[in-house]
């Protein structure tokens, strides 16, 4: 038996709690770099290699859980992994946005401050339009679309207002 959110899909597969989960694991990373004066370059080789191994554990886990949940007779541990891949993949799509500006930044392309802080706010608005669609997708009106926005936007507020507090 499926949960209820594991048959409703939203368009695109952007919107799912692997995007929300990934956005904040990057944003983390990028305080943490930050706390040990990191430059871009390590910063970027850190978000990289923690987001897939997460990304990984999360396609485990996920294949492992809709194995054991999947009853039919013709499931198989290999339909469980693709549609656990095809699930997971807003955990990757949603740190390469921030990944591309600190890959900018270890280039030299932009300061390292500035590359820090922009794949920061990137994540703020990753937040912010994710939770914008999520309301849009059940047909809210717009101004509980914004809310929606600012209200998962405040999750990558949070991860800026610690950088300040860590630095």
């Amino acid at each position: 038996m499926q949960s209820s959110t594991a048959n409703r899909r939203f368009p695109g597969g952007f919107v799912t709690e692997a995007s929300v989960y990934g956005t904040i694991l990057v944003s983390g990373m990028i305080v943490v770099a930050g706390g040990y004066g990191a430059t871009s370059w390590q910063t970027f080789l850190g978000v990289i290699g923690t987001v897939f191994v997460f990304w990984a554990a999360h396609v485990y886990a996920g294949a492992v859980v809709e194995y054991g949940l999947n009853q039919a007779q013709d499931s198989t541990m290999a339909t469980a992994v693709r549609l656990s891949l095809r699930h997971s993949l807003g955990f990757l799509t949603s740190a390469i946005p921030p990944s591309i500006v600190l890959l900018l930044g270890a280039l030299r392309a932009v300061p390292d401050d500035v590359a820090v802080w922009t794949a920061l706010w990137l994540g703020v608005a990753i937040l912010g339009a994710i939770g914008y669609s999520a309301f849009a997708f059940r047909g809210s009106p717009w101004v509980i679309r914004i809310l929606g926005c600012l209200g998962t936007s405040t999750l990558g507020i949070a991860m800026i207002l610690l950088k300040v507090l860590v630095h």
